[in-house]
């Protein structure tokens, strides 16, 4: 048996009253997932642990399987690794968001929704003048870039800026944890040794941070794209936000983890879950035209996960264009990616694999909800499907929040939805 996972990031929501107090799961036109809840498998899945934020670095690692209180770094070291930068002993690997902010508060979190070009021409001039031993800009995607201080301390308390849409931004800079205001701690080679040299304490590196952060805005307020930009009415890519820093997590792969597992690859255009494949073991495909909004490339993400589905046992694929609209608060954008990840995923990965001799499971599910009137991730449990050909149906009829929870699994907890995917077999 072969396996698939077909995920849309943030795609469940709440119930909307302007959709006449559906969901958008209930509400969009899904013919080819309610069938596959139709003739498979049902439940829920509560993604993230107790005690963790939200966020689609937590759900997607404990989605594939792994101990969150193990493994869990932050979402910085994930993309490090997705963009290929080595961590070195003393790395502190954060997220760097290009983000908008007007008249003091945090308009957007994607700074304009930047072009990946524009995003590199950006982070490059940053680096030119703000770049030192100590502190690395490196390019990645869009407006997700990557920030490495040298000896920082994650013990810094970071605000995600997308789970803060409309606030104030000066409340929100980053502030040292309580208890690591002068606290140091000794920096770890690979074999577990101490190298001999210390990190910065969490005031150290909160201070170094916004200082970064003050000097970023004028610098990009004075940059020839983002004064082109205001010109023309648009959102400018005027302020860095640095968050979700960790050190190098250790994490075995998932061949490892599940030996009945022997290759495997994962589907994204998106740093993070790119990183968390890498640490995983999975080979990393990258799709022409895929850009994690909804002009993504289904079509190219679709025929990609089915190729590699011939000669793996194995993809993850992840869509990200419905937190992207969840985030924006655009309701009619969520639905229609809803709609795509249905017509332009779903359904030609099924109408392919129902015809091979070898059976594939496909497996779909948010990793969390990202609510289009609330704008930010929440830890509710998510509904997902099992089909396979064979597989005796439950009564489910449809492929949503509410029809879910009736479902046979009931409620799954972190590695149990792996753990029930890797024994259908």
């Amino acid at each position: 048996m072969k396996h698939i996972i077909i995920l849309g990031d943030g795609m469940a929501d709440h119930a909307v009253s302007r959709l006449d107090g559906k969901t958008l799961l209930q509400y969009a036109d899904t013919p080819y997932m309610d069938m596959l809840a139709r003739k498979g498998r049902s439940g829920m899945l509560q993604t993230i642990p107790d005690g963790f934020h939200p966020g689609s670095e937590v759900a997607n690692t404990a989605i594939l399987g792994y101990d969150l209180n193990q493994v869990y770094e932050g979402r910085g070291p994930l993309e490090a690794a997705s963009i290929g930068y080595d961590m070195q002993p003393g790395d502190l690997a954060m997220r760097c968001n290009f983000i908008t902010l007007q008249d003091n508060r945090i308009i957007t979190h994607n700074g304009g929704n930047l072009s990946t070009d524009n995003g590199d021409k950006l982070i490059r001039y940053l680096d030119e003048h703000l770049g030192s031993e100590q502190v690395k800009f490196i390019t990645g995607i869009q407006y997700r870039h990557l920030l490495v201080i040298r000896n920082g301390s994650k013990h810094v308390d970071c605000a995600p800026p997308h789970d803060h849409p409309n606030e104030p931004w000066q409340p929100l800079m980053v502030k040292s944890e309580a208890g690591w205001e002068d606290r140091r701690e000794p920096v770890i080679a690979p074999d577990g040794q101490p190298t001999g040299e210390q990190r910065m304490t969490g005031r150290e590196t909160a201070e170094l941070l916004n200082n970064l952060i003050l000097k970023s805005q004028e610098l990009l307020a004075a940059h020839p794209f983002n004064v082109e930009k205001v010109a023309r009415g648009e959102r400018p890519a005027n302020s860095i936000w640095p968050w979700g820093g960790g050190y190098r997590p250790n994490m075995q792969t998932l061949m490892r983890l599940y030996p009945q597992m022997k290759s495997g690859s994962v589907i994204s255009a998106v740093d993070l879950i790119r990183g968390i494949g890498r640490y995983a073991g999975l080979d990393i495909i990258k799709v022409p035209g895929a850009t994690g909004l909804a002009d993504t490339n289904y079509e190219g993400k679709a025929a990609a996960a089915i190729e590699a589905l011939k000669y793996q046992d194995f993809v993850y694929l992840h869509l990200e264009a419905s937190d992207e609209a969840g985030h924006d608060g655009d309701l009619k954008l969520k639905l229609r990616t809803i709609e795509y990840l249905d017509h332009r995923i779903v359904e030609p990965i099924y109408n392919e694999v129902k015809q091979w001799n070898e059976p594939v499971c496909i497996a779909i599910l948010p990793d969390h909800p990202t609510p289009v009137e609330i704008r930010t991730h929440v830890s509710e449990p998510v509904p997902f499907l099992f089909w396979h050909r064979g597989i005796t149906p439950d009564s489910v009829q449809c492929y949503d929040e509410v029809s879910c929870a009736k479902g046979s699994y009931g409620l799954l907890r972190l590695n149990q939805f792996m753990e029930s995917l890797m024994q259908i077999d």
